[in-house]
């Protein structure tokens, strides 16, 4: 089995993204924790603050986790860190380092994400690119990123005619709406607001991951 088909097996589920306003500096293992054990697969670390001893023992905490429940880290944008503290991979958006750089300082085995909003094309130019997987969004109203490019769920059913890689969709997903996605065959749904605002992260993560079973 190559590294990539590795990675597709591992690019499947709910993919939780942590957010530093939802989820306090003293609760943010428990938090993590709550989500792993509840059927989260992968973890994207993503904090927009300048702390960077924060920013590091977080980071290293949330891959420490990943390893014992043999679930996927990711890190956002900043490879340094990914590379730091062992991640898994990187998720880069239109304004990070190319995925050719990433790959030349992480190595073949990295796992890279590209955010491709609404734009197919540049999916394909992605994947083309060597990138892991592409994702998707705003698939609905998103109260993290209220200004995002919005998109439905009918691209990710014409994203998995024409890609090879494994497809994430994310934005405003909950319960109510999460089967509109998996019907469209998305490899991954990524939730913010809907798991690490809930008052039982793990029941939450449980019914969102039991679509993907």
């Amino acid at each position: 089995m190559t590294g990539k088909d590795r990675h597709k097996e591992k690019l499947k589920g709910l993919y939780a993204i942590t957010d530093e306003n939802l989820i306090t500096e003293n609760n943010f293992s428990e938090a993590v924790e709550s989500a792993l054990r509840g059927g989260c697969r992968i973890i994207q670390y993503r904090d927009k603050s300048t702390d960077h001893d924060k920013r590091l023992q977080q980071a290293a905490r949330l891959q420490s986790l990943c390893m014992r429940y043999q679930a996927t880290c990711i890190i956002n944008d900043d490879i340094a860190l990914a590379k730091t503290v062992g991640a898994d991979g990187v998720h880069l958006g239109k304004d990070d380092v190319s995925i050719s750089q990433a790959r030349k300082l992480l190595g073949e085995n990295s796992i890279i994400g590209i955010s491709c909003y609404n734009d197919l094309d540049l999916a394909i130019a992605a994947e083309r690119n060597k990138a892991d997987y592409v994702a998707f969004g705003a698939m609905f109203s998103s109260p993290t990123k209220p200004q995002a490019k919005s998109t439905s769920p009918a691209l990710i059913a014409r994203a998995k005619k024409r890609l090879a890689i494994p497809v994430c969709a994310i934005g405003g997903i909950t319960e109510d709406n999460i089967r509109q996605l998996v019907t469209q065959q998305t490899d991954m749904a990524a939730v913010i607001s809907s798991l690490f605002s809930s008052s039982d992260i793990e029941q939450t993560a449980r019914l969102l991951s039991q679509y993907f079973d």
